[in-house]
């Protein structure tokens, strides 16, 4: 399933500027081009799980919602089949602003669709549904990336789509990386290093996945002209024995 620009500038325009006389910003528009290719990926992901009962979609750490909200209005309310948008933010002005979009969604009469507001830290299994359908978190910013694996983990989802940002040293990969990167004498010329650490937390990100059982892909969802932070982690739960035990044995051998 693939989405027109105008399209996308209309709905993010009605849901979160809602300014007459006014138009997109450039960042605006740089947003519309993610949200087309990360809109891609959630379409299809529905597609594939398509169950019988309720779908249940998780947007972690979701900011204004835009993945959520988004989705609820061009692919779930179409199907016509019962879905539930569980959005979870912890900070208060977020959550308000999200709200006030959510009352500015167009959803056919009779849509099935429910959107529920958790203003909770991503951390907080409690926010959780058991066993969502679809989890997506996109640029979440530092350890809010691995708190996403990790609770999507331990609610039992069953595909995960995650667009990690920025890497602080409050990631713990990011520890490991550095400390690996002086074992093995990596310059300590920004660049070089920085690209160094990204790569082991990056292969940490995916091994951890798989050694759990998730069936894990790296794509680009978007040009990096439009974002640098464009790979996205497409993970399916398959707990396939001998991928987990592979990935383990890596996952390890790179911990040291």
């Amino acid at each position: 399933m693939t989405f027109a620009r105008t399209q996308l500038d209309e709905l993010l325009h009605r849901l979160f500027i809602n300014a007459p006389a006014t138009s997109l910003r450039d960042e605006d528009r740089r947003k519309s081009d993610e949200m087309a290719g990360l809109l891609a990926e959630v379409a299809a992901a529905v597609a594939r799980r398509a169950p019988k009962g309720e779908f249940v979609l998780v947007d972690a750490a979701a900011g204004k919602a835009y993945v959520g909200l988004l989705a609820a209005e061009l692919i779930l309310a179409p199907r016509g089949r019962p879905a539930r948008v569980r959005v979870i933010e912890r900070k208060p002005a977020r959550v308000a602003d999200c709200r006030d979009a959510i009352a500015r969604l167009r959803l056919p009469q009779g849509s099935h669709v429910n959107i529920e507001v958790v203003e909770a830290d991503v951390a907080d299994l409690a926010a959780w549904p058991s066993e969502p359908d679809l989890v997506v978190g996109l640029h979440a910013c530092g350890p809010a990336s691995d708190v996403i694996i990790d609770q999507s983990l331990a609610a039992r989802a069953r595909t995960l789509l995650l667009v990690p940002c920025c890497t602080s040293k409050d990631v713990s990969a990011a520890v490991l990386a550095q400390r690996r990167a002086d074992q093995l004498g990596i310059p300590r010329h920004a660049e070089v290093r920085r690209r160094f650490i990204q790569s082991v937390v990056d292969a940490e990100r995916t091994l951890r996945l798989e050694a759990a059982g998730w069936q894990t892909t790296v794509v680009s969802f978007v040009a990096p002209t439009v974002t640098p932070h464009n790979l996205l982690w497409r993970a399916k739960r398959v707990g396939e024995p001998g991928r987990m035990a592979e990935a383990a044995e890596r996952l390890a051998r790179l911990r040291g």
